[in-house]
Order: structure tokens, then C-alpha cells, then sequence
């Protein structure tokens, strides 16, 4: 039999929760101004890296690409998948390249393209295009993280010397890749940049001999180049047709251009010149710059001579699905002309760059989604700490794997969507840049990258449909539970901070010497007589003495989709007789509570305000509020204050009359 628990047990338990809450909420921050990113272990600003240190973090998502891109290409391109790489690399080093140098400009705090997009838009169909955005590129990172997990584990079953042995359990050694790079963020990721320097050094190392080794066996058997030469000709004609074949199966190589999002995102850790300021971050972005140009020109190289080799030294049957070079094209080559020792180290450092690609996917996720969903109000507050959000990142992660099986291949169409959409999004949004900059060519320019990658991205969907299923299960996720969080977090307080000028300041310390009374006014004509008629029906209905202060508070409401905002008063005195005090924000509810509030603080002193009752339906006032930050404005006053100071002694006064 159990015993029962006894006081001290519960007070135990107590402590134990306390610092498990602790722990998962360490670094928890005010978000609204700036998101520290998931590398900074408290609020203070990054220290910084080396730029290509920092591109090391992004080469484990862009470099590792190698791991499976020549395999998606010879399947979509066959014998073309050379020239087919070619025109990606075109694209990448023309069109995605220029773009994202522009956005490391216009976006240098790791925002991205999103957050350019964002300042063009306001109102509810800001917040709703921006969450369409992230949708994207949940699906972008999240896939990221599984896509490669799954193809560590193609490269681990795959092994000659352990494929007996762990054939058949692809989920399960999936799912542990994903617990451990969820473990990593758990523990601190303080140390993630200098492992990526070593993981993709070492990588990159041993691709520069399997390539070498590669073209060498090519360029020593020259009839493999003629055989594939003519057998091109026989199967596509002319140049001129293999070019517009390769236009056309282009869309199919987009995981290629994988990269430049990351790179964005990863921008915070960059360091800057001696000096700059986060207004003015010049040296961050010189060196995002050169991040870019270095690892897309790197990239490139590789591309095209993996292509080559691949499309050259592996029989067309063993690319496909169970063949032997199936997602690991050129751990085949390491493995059958540089012996089964080299092999098995190549396939060693394949999965460990795959593995840990997860990890800049998921810092680009800890990155965006706690700059915008915790300051629209669509995600509760812990969402800013980044341990809740990577187990709840993990989770996700451990649900997409078992939908798709732990596949490469089935990953790819919803790969290759997100990344899509985030590179044409991105072109849209330089072009909009540079027409407002009043850059004639550069707007023609990025006009014409922008139709490149909306044909790219229109392609995709058409032939591979389920990527922007899956993107738009991502979305709706994301709508539902903004919806759900915005609707939790109504009547939070949600004003970061409030700022008196100087008037505004004199008025509520004179009115501080007797008891302070505020009327809520909603401002119209402002005349006098409007001031006038308010002040005697309020005095009448609250039974107000003539010689008590009483002072106009006015809110104007701005943006009411915005959650949080400082909030800024400013005082003046109207007709020499009436003392205003002039507020904006996005729900007067908020706002009046928040200066509440503040006034108590300041003062020492329990304000009381007073409202009259507004007609209509509750239900219809409360939408008004949720949707425009009005409606019925004291009841709601009343809640914002109840949920803010829990002690009625000293929660200000509400009077509806």
C-alpha cells in the first residue's frame, strides 16, 4: 500500500516544479523590441563571430544538401541532370544570390524577407499575410530538420557494414536523430558554431576528394563522356532542346537553393565593426554579404561537378527508390572507388552534417516564430523562452517524420515549396525595396528574378502538390492556435511600457494632491462644448464635488491588430480650462488600464475613472474590442486591471454611470 503524502512531500514537490519551471523559461525575455536569438543565454546582446564561422552554421543546412541533391537530380533530370544543375546554379549565382544580399541590407536582425513584407502591410491582413509567411517557412525549417534526419539515417542503414542490422528501422533511428538534436537545444547551443566549423570543414574536405577521385576515373575512361554525349543527343536533339528541357525540369532541383533563408536568419550572430550600433549594423552586413557570395559560389562548384560525376559513373537504375544510391550519391562513390574504410568515414560525417543541419533549421525557427507570434498576441508568453519552443518543435518534428514514413524522397515536393515561397516572397519584396529607393534597374531586375521564381514556384506546386498541402496544414496550424492564444490573452495587460511628457507628467501630479479622477472620453468635435457637457453629466451621474480635479483621458486607437506597444501620453490643455491627456494604441481597454496603472505607481495615489455604458449586444461590443481594440470599453477596463493587480485594495477604480 501506498503511503500518503505528507506535507513535506507536497513541499518538495513544490520546489522540484518551480525549478523545472525555472530551467524551461531561463532567458525569458520582453520580446517585443528585440529577440536575442537561441545562441544568447540571456538578454544582453550577442558578442558575435567571424562571418564565416557564422556561414558554417548555414552550411550545415546548405552544404549537407549534398547529401541528396545529386540523387533529386538525376531522378528529375536523368542523363541532363549537368545541365539541369547548371541553370540552378545560374539561378542561384544571378537571381536567389542579389536578392538575399538585398535583404541582408533592408534585414540585418535575422527577420528576413518576412519582416520587409510585414512593414508594407498593416491592419489584420498584415498579421494574416505574415502568419502565411511563417507557415512557409515552418514548412521550410521543419522539413529541414526532418528530411535531413532522415537521410543520416539513409546514409547509417545504407552502410555496408551495418545495413544488416538496422534495415527495416528507419522511423525509430529517425525519431532518435530528432531527440538529440532536440537534447542539444535543451542543454545550450551556446557552442553550435564552432561543431558546424569542424562538421562542415571535414565535410567539405572529404567532398573535394570524392569529386577529385570522381572526375578523375571520368576524365580516364574518355568513352563515358562520349556514350553520355551521344545518348543525350539521341534522347533530346539539339542544344537548344536539352536547354528548354532543363528550364523545365528546373523547378524539381529548388532544394538546391535551400540555403539563403538560413542564411538570413543566422544574421544576428555575424560581428559587426568596433562601434556600430544595432540602428546601423554596417560590418554585419558587409559580412552577411560575403556569407552569402562565399557559400553560394562553394555550392556551386560542387553542384556541377557532382552532377557530373554521378550522372556519369552510376547506372540510372541504382538512383532510384531501394537502389543503392537512392538520397546518398556520392557516399556510393566513396564507398566503390575509395574502399569501404573511407566510405564508412564519409558516411560518418554525412550523417553528423545531416543530423546537425536540423540545427540551423531549428535556429531559424527559434529565431522568426518569437519576433512575430508572442507580439501579435498569438502565442502565449512562454513562447518567447526557447526550451518550451524547441520541445514543442521536437514534437512537431517527431509527427512530420511519421506521416512521411522517415522518407527522402516524399519530403522533397514539401521541401521545395517552402523554400520556394520564401525566395519568391523574398524577390517580391527587394523589387518593392528598390522601387521605393527609386532604383529604376534594380527594380527591373529583381521584376524579372521575382517571375523566375514564381514560374519556379507555381511549376513545383502544379507537379508536387503535396508540398503546399502540407504548407498549408503548417498555416492553418498556425492560424488556429494565433487564433486560440489571441482569444486567451484578450484581457492581458499588453503595454510594454507607458512614457509621460512633461505636461502630461505636471497634470497627474497636481491632480495626485487630492483623489485622482480620469473620464474616459472618446474624442470628437473636441470643442467646447463637448468637453463641457461630458464634465457635468459625469459630475451629475457619480455625484462628483465641484472642487474635484477631474481630467479628460483620450485614446486614439492606431493599429488595433497590434498586441504589444509602449504606450506614449502626451498632456494638453484645452480651451484654458480642460486638462487632456492624449493617448495612442491598439485597444483603449489596454491603454487606460496601463496608464491606470502607471499613474498609481507614480503617485502613490488609487486613481478611479469614469465611463458611460455603451449601447449594443455584448457579444458584437466584445468582437469590436477583439478585432478593433473598441466596444465596450469600461467592463473590459475593469477585466484588464482585475487580471493585472489581483489585490482590490489597491487595483484602480472603475465607475460606469
Amino acid at each position: 500500500m501506498t503511503a500518503p503524502a505528507t506535507p513535506s512531500d507536497h513541499g518538495a514537490a513544490r520546489p522540484a516544479r518551480a525549478r523545472l519551471r525555472a530551467w524551461l523559461l531561463e532567458g525569458l525575455a520582453d520580446m517585443a523590441k528585440q529577440h536575442p536569438g537561441p545562441h544568447a543565454q540571456a538578454p544582453a546582446a550577442h558578442p558575435g563571430q567571424r562571418w564565416w564561422r557564422v556561414m558554417c552554421l548555414t552550411g550545415l543546412d546548405y552544404f549537407s544538401t549534398l547529401g541528396y541533391q545529386p540523387g533529386i537530380a538525376a531522378l528529375a533530370a536523368g542523363l541532363l541532370s549537368p545541365v539541369a544543375t547548371i541553370v540552378l546554379v545560374l539561378v542561384t549565382l544571378l537571381g536567389a544570390l542579389p536578392v538575399y544580399r538585398r535583404v541582408a541590407q533592408e534585414s540585418p536582425h535575422g527577420e528576413g524577407s518576412i519582416a520587409m513584407l510585414e512593414r508594407l502591410l498593416s491592419f489584420w491582413k498584415g498579421k494574416l499575410f505574415v502568419l502565411t509567411l511563417l507557415g512557409f517557412a515552418a514548412t521550410d525549417f521543419m522539413i529541414t530538420i526532418t528530411l535531413s534526419a532522415a537521410d543520416a539515417t539513409a546514409h547509417l542503414v545504407e552502410n555496408p557494414h551495418l545495413s544488416g542490422s538496422l534495415a527495416g528501422h528507419q522511423v525509430p533511428i529517425t525519431l532518435i536523430l530528432v531527440a538529440l538534436l532536440g537534447a542539444v537545444f535543451l542543454k545550450g547551443f551556446g557552442e553550435a558554431i564552432g561543431v558546424a566549423v569542424v562538421l562542415v570543414g571535414v565535410y567539405l574536405a572529404l567532398n573535394v576528394v570524392v569529386v577529385a577521385v570522381g572526375l578523375w576515373h571520368v576524365l580516364s575512361a574518355p568513352h563515358l563522356v562520349t556514350a553520355w554525349t551521344d545518348a543525350l543527343t539521341a534522347e533530346h536533339g539539339n542544344p537548344i532542346n536539352m536547354i528548354g528541357v532543363a528550364l523545365l525540369v528546373f523547378p524539381k532541383l529548388a532544394l538546391g537553393l535551400s540555403g539563403f533563408e538560413t542564411g538570413v536568419a543566422v544574421m544576428p550572430h555575424i560581428e559587426g565593426d568596433p562601434g556600430e550600433t544595432e540602428e546601423n549594423p554596417v560590418g554585419r552586413i558587409r559580412g552577411a554579404r560575403k556569407l552569402l557570395t562565399t557559400a553560394a559560389v562553394i555550392m556551386s562548384v560542387f553542384l556541377i561537378t557532382t552532377s557530373f560525376i554521378t550522372t556519369l559513373l552510376i547506372p540510372p537504375d541504382d538512383f532510384k527508390t531501394g537502389g543503392p544510391a537512392n538520397g546518398r550519391a556520392l557516399a556510393y562513390l566513396a564507398h566503390q572507388y575509395l574502399g569501404a574504410a573511407f566510405g564508412s568515414v564519409y558516411d560518418l560525417s554525412t550523417i553528423a552534417i545531416l543530423w546537425f543541419a536540423g540545427a540551423s533549421a531549428m535556429a531559424g525557427l527559434l529565431n522568426l516564430m518569437p519576433r512575430y507570434l508572442p507580439r501579435y498576441g498569438m502565442a502565449p508568453s512562454w513562447a518567447r523562452a526557447v526550451r518550451p519552443m524547441v520541445l514543442v518543435l521536437t514534437a512537431i518534428a517527431f509527427l512530420v517524420t511519421w506521416i512521411f514514413d522517415a522518407n527522402v524522397d516524399a519530403q522533397g515536393g514539401a521541401y521545395a515549396t517552402g523554400v520556394l515561397v520564401l525566395i519568391s516572397s523574398a524577390a517580391i519584396a527587394v523589387t518593392i525595396a528598390a522601387r521605393k529607393a527609386g532604383e529604376h534597374h534594380w527594380t527591373l531586375a529583381f521584376a524579372a528574378i521575382s517571375l523566375v521564381f514564381l514560374y519556379t514556384t507555381v511549376v513545383n506546386v502544379s507537379e508536387r502538390p503535396d508540398g503546399v498541402k502540407i504548407g498549408a496544414c503548417f498555416i492553418v496550424a498556425i492560424m488556429l492556435v494565433s487564433l486560440l492564444s489571441r482569444l486567451a490573452r484578450a484581457f492581458e495587460l499588453r503595454v510594454t511600457e507607458v512614457v509621460l511628457d512633461s505636461t502630461a507628467e505636471r497634470l497627474v501630479r497636481d491632480c495626485a494632491r487630492r483623489t485622482i479622477r480620469l473620464i474616459a472620453n472618446e474624442p470628437n468635435s473636441r470643442d467646447q462644448d463637448e468637453y463641457r457637457e461630458k464634465l457635468r453629466q459625469i459630475r451629475t451621474d457619480n455625484d462628483i464635488p465641484a472642487e474635484d480635479d477631474l481630467v479628460f483621458v483620450e485614446v486614439t486607437v492606431r493599429d488595433p491588430s497590434d498586441f504589444e506597444s509602449a504606450l506614449r501620453v502626451h498632456g494638453e490643455v484645452l480651451h484654458g480650462r480642460y486638462r487632456v491627456l492624449v493617448l495612442e494604441s491598439s485597444s483603449v481597454p489596454n491603454a487606460l488600464a496601463a496608464l491606470l496603472l502607471h499613474m498609481r505607481d507614480l503617485t502613490g495615489r488609487r486613481p478611479h475613472v469614469y465611463f458611460e455604458w455603451t449601447e449594443g449586444n455584448p457579444l458584437a461590443q466584445f468582437l469590436r474590442f477583439f478585432l478593433f481594440g473598441q466596444g465596450e470599453v469600461a467592463p473590459v477596463t475593469r477585466e484588464v486591471l482585475r487580471e493585472a493587480e489581483p489585490d482590490p485594495s489597491r487595483r484602480p477604480r472603475v465607475h460606469v454611470g
